[in-house]
């Protein structure tokens, strides 16, 4: 891929009996060094590693579905579409099921497909919890909504040691998962019930979902922050789609597009978002960028 490994402009020559063969030198840059993890002796961020991310959106269900994504979109004039229910993303008409379907039948996509959202929820609580400490403060309990094995979560608990953090996931998703002294793993569907907490996390679920979805489940999110004395908080952890001249556009709408491959949801603009919001009759909306 263009720029993850760039031409270091250094070349080793080595001289031959016949010729002259020229070695390419390659480095890291940024993109890529998160591919890889920190390997210096500072510690710092070493958990941070991709890799795990890019080997999770690259497997064969993945792959086969977004060879799936023209006959998709040509598919809705055809004759057939017409007269029986379409698939509602490329990846249930390649797949012939949902990415959840998926996980609940075939344990090692399941393991893959978590440890890379893992990966990926490192990477941005890590950059949530210093870029925007505020929206955790007066919290005293938290639960991560589709939160998988927890990494989200367990990065909360280690900033904050006194919030108390749970994960509500699936069974099959948490079966097997232990809790330890920062994080209680609790089955269920977010669609039904959320135990009732300060604050609940929803860290890239929303995209994954159709406006009318999202709203459902900030209902029950809802319920979940005001079955208390004093109403709690929901901290959604998402794209926000800013306007073309972004330097970040490219890349947004990259997102947008594994969306419309992956799932029925898409990434959305702040005027979209506030749409949701407002449907779901939220009280107050504030946005923190990092």
């Amino acid at each position: 891929m263009s720029g993850l490994f760039p031409d270091a402009s250094n070349r080793s020559r080595e001289e031959s009996s016949t010729n002259m063969i020229t070695q390419a030198v390659y480095c890291l840059t940024p993109m890529s060094r998160i591919l890889i993890g920190d390997t210096d002796n500072t510690g710092t961020h070493r958990a941070i590693n991709l890799s795990p991310f890019v080997v999770a959106v690259t497997m064969h269900y993945q792959v086969n579905a977004a060879m799936h994504l023209a006959k998709w979109f040509g598919d809705e004039t055809t004759p057939t579409r017409l007269e029986e229910k379409a698939p509602e993303t490329p990846f249930i008409m390649a797949n012939g099921t949902d990415v959840y379907g998926i996980t609940s039948r075939d344990a090692k996509f399941s393991e893959i497909f978590n440890d890379g959202l893992g990966s990926d929820s490192m990477f941005a609580m890590a950059l949530a919890v210093r870029e925007c400490p505020e929206v955790f403060t007066g919290i005293g309990s938290s639960v991560d909504v589709g939160g998988g094995n927890g990494t989200a979560a367990k990065a909360i608990a280690e900033a904050f040691p006194h919030i108390e953090c749970s994960v509500l996931d699936l069974p099959h998703v948490i079966d097997g998962m232990l809790a330890d002294e920062t994080v209680v793993f609790v089955a269920g569907d977010m669609m039904e019930y959320i135990p009732p907490v300060e604050a609940v996390l929803l860290n890239n679920v929303l995209h994954n979902w159709s406006d009318e979805t999202c709203v459902k489940i900030l209902s029950v999110c809802k319920k979940a922050i005001c079955s208390r004395k004093t109403p709690g908080k929901v901290i959604i952890v998402n794209i926000v789609l800013r306007p073309p001249s972004d330097k970040m556009y490219e890349a947004q709408l990259l997102y947008d597009m594994a969306m419309v491959v992956f799932t029925t949801g898409k990434e959305r603009n702040e005027d979209e978002w506030q749409k949701i919001f407002t449907e779901q009759d939220s009280t107050t909306t504030r946005y923190c960028q990092f």
